[in-house]
């Protein structure tokens, strides 16, 4: 009894201390590191920085971005997923976190089931386009030329598991037409053969196409979202649902993670924080810079961006099954 009595007294001073710990996070004299599962300079990496400044004052915390890229930003994950549930160590990451699962056989953890959600932070939609030699020139004529050139249709991307390769799978899906993919070490060799007439057809983020649209080095056809798009360079593109396809809706989207386990105390600081954080003008100016709009919806809660997520879970396995595309 003796015994029983004593770890009872010793659990319960355990959950005081780690119920004291939560609320007095964070702690002035520790940082909290923001996990980015691909390489420095790429656009998920601007985003956390961008964040990570304007997350500083409502977090009264020093935030700092911490690197962590490879295999399709699993490695980066998992690093999260086994990190101590504090609140010191959270991971942004964009629609990856619904295609690893369906991508990857092997995944040391599990994206439903070992991370806390935070909230989601942006989208970021996508344009479909051309070589400059491409004889289309609408949609219309872009899906007649697909139909006659079956079989020599080469789609770039920038490597599996990227934004550029989910639009390709979801476009060659909505088609019925299977192309040949092209896959790059990133968006800009993709782009610079796209140029050259090396490879026909591209899908990727406004972040990356903007600018070669506006320059008249590519040829646009159409937007991924469910609606136009209000950028003076993409403003008169029609979306590929308006276009034919129907319910064709894809976005880059990122949200914020934490271990699973951390305290809910310190999760909803967090989620404080981030709210404050968006509605931070500096922060919706850089954003809206890298052609990204800042989510206002009720996604921006954890529970809401967790049934998000698990609709596009559903949504990637089933375009990621019917393409065979599996990475060990």
């Amino acid at each position: 009894m003796k015994k029983m009595l004593k770890l009872a007294l010793i659990a319960a001073a355990a959950a005081v201390a780690f119920g004291a710990s939560a609320q007095e996070f964070p702690a002035k004299d520790k940082t909290v590191t923001i996990v980015v599962p691909f390489a420095a300079g790429g656009p998920t990496d601007r985003v956390a920085r961008d964040l990570a400044e304007a997350l500083r004052k409502p977090l009264g915390a020093t935030v700092v971005v911490d690197n962590t890229a490879g295999a399709g930003s699993s490695i980066g994950a998992a690093r999260v997923a086994r990190a101590t549930p504090d609140g010191y160590t959270l991971l942004l990451n964009h629609i990856g976190m619904s295609t690893m699962p369906a991508l990857y056989r092997k995944l040391s953890f599990s994206v439903p089931n070992d991370f806390e959600y935070l909230g989601m932070v942006n989208e970021v939609p996508m344009t479909l386009i051309a070589r400059p030699t491409m004889p289309a020139n609408n949609f219309k004529e872009l899906t007649a030329w697909i139909q006659q050139n079956k079989g020599k249709i080469n789609l770039g991307n920038a490597g599996l598991g990227a934004a550029s390769h989910l639009c390709g799978m979801m476009f060659q899906s909505a088609m019925q037409v299977d192309m040949t993919a092209v896959p790059y070490k990133g968006t800009a060799p993709a782009i610079t053969d796209l140029i050259g007439g090396q490879i026909d057809l591209l899908c990727d983020q406004t972040t990356n196409t903007t600018s070669q649209i506006e320059g008249k080095k590519v040829k646009a056809y159409a937007v991924t979202t469910s609606q136009r798009l209000t950028t003076p360079a993409l403003k008169d593109l029609p979306t590929l649902a308006e276009s034919g396809l129907k319910d064709f809706n894809v976005t880059i989207w990122h949200g914020l993670y934490a271990p699973k386990g951390t305290p809910v105390d310190v999760q909803k600081k967090i989620n404080e924080a981030l709210k404050t954080a968006m509605k931070d003008p500096e922060f919706i100016k850089k954003q809206e810079a890298l052609g990204a709009v800042v989510v206002t919806d009720k996604r921006v809660d954890g529970p809401e961006h967790k049934k998000f997520v698990a609709a596009e879970i559903e949504k990637w396995s089933a375009v990621i099954k019917a393409a065979g595309t599996y990475a060990d």
